[in-house]
């Protein structure tokens, strides 16, 4: 596997390279699996609360020993894009413009690597929450990436095109699932469903990563011996997460599934010592699982 740093400007083009890290931009951070090329592009960041992270008592001298006080968080967003010589392909697409005004940035990441909507084949979702969602449609509520085949495990799927959806997700979450169906309806005659386990595109295999949502996926992007894992939110942030897996987290829909499958993935990914992509972790969402006791840290590459 091949690892570069880049350092680029907002408004300039490449300056350093080093060899052996990831390559980090304001616009991408990108690895090489094989003749894979992986790049995560910045869709920019959300405001939340402190509350949707976790209320577990000792979660405040956590955060705090990672410079995060007060009662919010700002996690960043990291949208995947893989190319193969042959497949342009899209993990998530970001908020859009009707989410938080702080994100919605995705078009600017793509302007930055002369990535355009239309070049896009597979569009492929981790999940169905607005940030990872909403950016599907343009201005017109017509489908983005007019080009692009548009994949959902069918869990997923099933769960956020049913209206009876909104009714039971409760009531600080109603308006995701109205922005869900309203946005697969508009795509249903695209949209391609696949189970756990299936290998949806060459050397892109679905695993199963249930709790944040019913149906959420993650992703093993292998060619050979060389490997990443695309978690998606199944591993929400840098710190909880990581120091106290089992805590329930008040981002995840089913917060006990979700605490054992944040585990469960912790140790899959350190045991195979394989590099991962998370959709709100720092410096591009690009990094290792390292064991730090009976706990986990997020480590860079």
């Amino acid at each position: 596997m091949t690892l570069t740093r880049r350092t680029i400007l907002q408004t300039g083009a490449a300056a350093l390279l080093t060899p052996m890290f990831a390559r980090r931009s304001w616009a991408a951070s990108t690895m090489e699996i094989g003749n894979i090329r992986v790049d995560t592009l910045s869709d920019g960041h959300l405001v939340l609360p402190m509350s949707f992270v976790t209320d577990h008592n000792g979660a405040r001298e956590i955060m705090a020993t990672y410079g995060m006080t007060g009662d919010a968080v700002e996690p960043p967003c990291n949208v995947t894009l893989l190319r193969d010589g042959t497949n342009t392909v899209l993990f998530d697409v970001g908020a859009g413009p009707d989410f938080m005004p702080t994100a919605g940035k995705l078009s600017e990441a793509m302007d930055a690597l002369d990535i355009t909507a239309d070049d896009v084949t597979h569009v492929v979702f981790t999940h169905a929450h607005p940030d990872h969602l909403w950016g599907v449609l343009d201005d017109f509520d017509e489908p983005l990436f007019a080009n692009a085949t548009h994949m959902m495990g069918k869990q997923e799927w099933d769960y956020w095109i049913d209206p009876e959806t909104a009714s039971t997700i409760g009531a600080g979450r109603e308006s995701f699932a109205a922005g869900a169906i309203r946005r697969l309806q508009l795509l249903e005659d695209r949209i391609v469903t696949f189970d756990p386990e299936m290998e949806i595109l060459p050397g892109i295999n679905a695993v199963a990563s249930y709790g944040h949502t019913p149906g959420h996926m993650s992703f093993e992007v292998r060619q050979g011996n060389d490997a990443c894992m695309i978690v998606g939110d199944a591993i929400g942030n840098h710190h909880l997460a990581f120091a106290q897996p089992l805590w329930a987290s008040g981002s995840d829909q089913d917060p006990e599934l979700g605490s054992k499958t944040r585990a469960d993935l912790l140790a899959r990914l350190t045991d195979q010592q394989m590099p991962m992509i998370g959709y709100h972790l720092p410096d591009g969402g690009i990094g290792r699982v390292e064991r730090d006791g009976e706990s986990y840290r997020f480590g860079g590459v």
